[in-house]
């Protein structure tokens, strides 16, 4: 998946014009509940305000609180001016960015603002990836990195019927041994699919019904 596919576009964001004092900024930070508001100079992309951007700042000021918020710009404190994304980003990679920042803005080559990603919305896809909104069984196993491992547990899954809400593998870079960690939705024959696998050459290493 793309970033452009969970990007907030402009006409649903909230942004703060670069002129706007940071008072004004603050309100709106408040205003709509969010921890970070793109700067634009226009349409053009110029930075991003945080709330603890203007706490920082202002702690760092030797102006008092009503005096700094009243007389500094937005874009005097702006940051990320050059951490930007163009949105044929692969959402995951945006990850180690949002980490520790509550937004990216996305721009085209002109720089011209077209939406925002957000951490909680990668955080979404991730849960989503693994299934963790819905009910179901959590098998995690290991198997022998060969050709054609996903494809036999496939085959294994479509023989006993099973729906597979999720599969993720780890340990991508290991020639060895790949791990697994499938969810499926609950039925009575867990036990053989299971017993079907580790014939199979898959590990079983835990089972757990997810509520």
């Amino acid at each position: 998946m793309f970033v452009k596919s969970i990007m907030i576009p402009k006409h649903n964001c909230f942004t703060v014009q670069n002129n706007e004092t940071l008072r004004s900024g603050l309100e709106k930070l408040e205003l709509n509940q969010v921890d970070g508001l793109p700067v634009l100079d226009g349409d053009r992309y110029v930075g991003i305000l945080t709330r603890f951007g203007i706490y920082e700042n202002c702690f760092q000021s030797d102006k008092q609180k009503d005096d700094f918020l009243n007389s500094t710009l937005v874009n005097e404190i702006a940051t990320h001016q050059e951490k930007i994304l163009n949105g044929e980003e692969v959402f995951e990679k945006t990850l180690f960015d949002l980490k520790d920042f509550p937004l990216l803005a996305v721009v085209d080559q002109n720089r011209k603002f077209l939406g925002v990603v957000t951490r909680s919305d990668v955080l979404e896809q991730f849960q989503s990836a693994f299934g963790v909104n819905r009910p179901g069984v959590r098998i995690a196993f290991t198997s022998i990195e060969t050709e054609g491992r996903i494809a036999r547990l496939s085959e294994i899954a479509h023989h006993f019927q099973e729906h597979i809400i999720s599969l993720v593998t780890f340990d991508e870079t290991d020639k060895l041994v790949r791990r697994i960690v499938m969810k499926i939705e609950k039925k009575d024959n867990i036990d053989r699919f299971t017993t079907k696998l580790e014939e199979h050459g898959f590990r079983i290493l835990s089972i757990k019904e997810d509520e």
